[in-house]
């Protein structure tokens, strides 16, 4: 699948070597939105960050090839179980952009 073509200033990681440039909240948010449309062949704008996975009907391989090029994209590894233990985009980014602003120090 290719990635989204969204793509921040400069990637970066969820690690203690942040940047100002790591993505947010709301840029992972566009990522994964852009990239679940473009995955289920439908507009951006269908794609509710509140629904779970599951009910998009990812299959565990769409979940692991997601989260591979999550992966890619931010720079850093993740956990197999993000979408698990973060069944929506809305918490999979909160999640992300706080780890990624308590790597930098800037709580």
């Amino acid at each position: 699948m290719e990635i989204p073509d969204y793509e921040p200033s400069q990637k970066s990681g969820v690690s203690e070597t942040q940047t100002a440039n790591t993505p947010g909240e709301a840029e992972i948010q566009e990522w994964l939105v852009s990239y679940l449309a473009q995955l289920l062949e439908i507009e951006p704008e269908e794609i509710d960050v509140t629904i779970p996975f599951d009910r998009y009907g990812l299959e565990s391989a769409a979940a692991a090839g997601l989260t591979g090029d999550l992966e890619d994209w931010l720079g850093c590894e993740l956990d197999p179980t993000l979408l698990y233990d973060y069944p929506t985009i809305a918490a999979i980014a909160e999640y992300l952009a706080n780890v990624a602003q308590e790597g930098t120090g800037n709580r």
